[in-house]
């Protein structure tokens, strides 16, 4: 193979195993995909890591984060707990789960829906938005700007991951 540099691939597990499930007769497509599954779940073990380790100062967890970010970037700084859910792509008990830790942290509230007695409204509090503003100037500089790979690879495994999540129904 062009390209490969093979004394790094001596040495990674995870192309280690390829050779295993290869010589066990799961070749091709079967061993494609196994190198597949596990290279993303590595790499969601490695960044995971990385982002929570930034966000440990602010005692956030990266979901939690998310959370706040999401409200931050809506208008009133406010959503539906299930809208919540829904763009966070996450169960509305974990969205809760969250919410409740936030709000006992001072980071959010739970408000009425003005208009509709059945919903809860999350809301993003004052020290809430400036502290996701904080934890989001040391992702962007020590986690977003440096994932590990050009910008042109970022992209590509973007679309790449993309069409597997719209093969299995992800949207």
């Amino acid at each position: 193979m062009a390209g490969v540099d093979h004394e790094s691939n001596e040495r990674d597990p995870i192309a280690l195993a390829r050779r295993n499930w290869e010589d066990a007769g799961w070749g091709g497509d079967i061993a494609d995909g196994m190198e597949a599954v596990t290279s993303v779940m590595r790499a969601h073990q490695i960044m995971l890591a990385r982002v929570e380790q930034e966000l440990k100062p602010f005692g956030l967890t990266f979901s939690r984060f998310e959370l706040l970010r999401l409200l931050a970037f809506t208008r009133h700084g406010e959503l539906p707990i299930s809208k919540a859910s829904d763009r966070l792509q996450v169960h509305v008990s974990s969205a809760t789960h969250a919410i409740a830790r936030l709000a006992d942290a001072g980071l959010v509230k739970r408000i009425p829906h003005p208009s509709d007695g059945r919903t809860t409204l999350v809301s993003i509090t004052d020290d809430g938005r400036e502290l996701v503003e904080k934890a989001t100037a040391v992702l962007n500089n020590g986690v977003f700007s440096h994932v590990g790979m050009t910008s042109a690879q970022a992209r590509q495994l973007v679309e790449s991951i993309r069409s597997l999540r719209r093969d299995n129904g992800d949207f």
